[in-house]
């Protein structure tokens, strides 16, 4: 039943994934990004980890989806223009699988085997687990993207403000 929940899962995050690529209209890609996100947290959740589950729909699909959609609002973003389509915009999925293909047996060749995946055996993905591992192994780069992130929003305020005359 795993195995079949986890391939009805990932094809709905592949088509989500191409919907969101293949898309005119900005509004659309978004809701197709989502799709993707809400897809990842059903992943996580036959996985074991409920936290990052839920950490998944929380932060990325409800808030970062949110301020997407609002800045495409802001920006009052419309369909995209269509251009012409030129003899080497044909050969592009043919050379994309072909790369994959040669990616793909790479990398078969060069990683070892590993052992399978157990569908519900991870037990680390707690709230504990993630809050102890960030406040000490990982709390200096947990700090540097904090004033990475600050930083960010100084300079886009900064660029933001109209100059006052």
């Amino acid at each position: 039943m795993d195995a079949l929940l986890f391939m009805i899962f990932a094809a709905i995050a592949v088509v989500c994934g191409i919907s969101l690529v293949i898309q005119k209209h900005p509004i659309s890609s978004a809701l197709s990004l989502i799709g993707v996100m809400a897809a990842l947290a059903a992943l996580y959740l036959l996985l074991g980890g409920e936290f990052i589950a839920a950490a998944q729909l929380i932060v990325y699909a409800g808030a970062i989806m949110v301020l997407f959609v609002f800045v495409i609002m802001l920006l009052n973003a419309g369909t995209e223009k269509r251009g012409r389509r030129m003899l080497a915009n044909y050969a592009d999925l043919p050379i994309l699988l072909l790369f994959l293909g040669i990616v793909a047996a790479f990398i078969a060749n060069r990683m070892p085997p590993t052992e399978q995946v157990i569908f519900g055996n991870f037990k680390g993905g707690t709230a504990l687990d993630i809050g102890r591992a960030l406040f000490t192994t990982y709390l200096l780069p947990f700090e540097v993207t904090s004033i990475l992130i600050l930083i960010a929003i100084l300079g886009a305020i900064v660029l933001a403000r109209k100059e006052i005359d």
